[in-house]
């Protein structure tokens, strides 16, 4: 059974930061595009931010400049820093590994998700 633990979320007053870290197993992280998304309530689940293996990223236009997804091998740990925050930032942030399947499907694997709320 494939694990995302997350850690790393909470409250937070506007322009202020977070980092938030999911763990994985070093057999899933090798091979995975690791991803961090958002879901407010009664809005869809979205991109925030990811990162293949050999360090390429991707970032939703609203985050650019402000939030930054990394990566580290040696603890098969995804980070997302995340600085000026705004209330709009507020949502239920989730950890993904997407793995390419040998058919060329793709696989999804989900964390449990960590509530960010930004507010003073």
């Amino acid at each position: 059974q494939v694990q995302l633990v997350e850690s790393g979320g909470g409250l937070v007053q506007p322009g202020g930061s977070l980092r938030l870290s999911c763990v994985t197993s070093g057999r899933i992280f090798s091979r995975a595009v690791m991803g961090w998304y958002r879901q407010a309530p009664g809005i869809q689940r979205d991109l925030v931010a990811t990162i293949t293996n050999g360090g390429t990223t991707v970032y939703a236009d609203s985050v650019k400049g402000r939030f930054t997804i990394s990566r580290d091998s040696a603890t098969n740990t995804v980070y997302l820093q995340m600085n000026s925050l705004r209330p709009e930032d507020t949502a239920v942030y989730s950890c993904n590994a997407r793995l390419t399947s040998v058919a060329g499907t793709f696989l999804n694997y989900w964390g449990q998700g960590t509530q960010v709320t930004v507010s003073s």
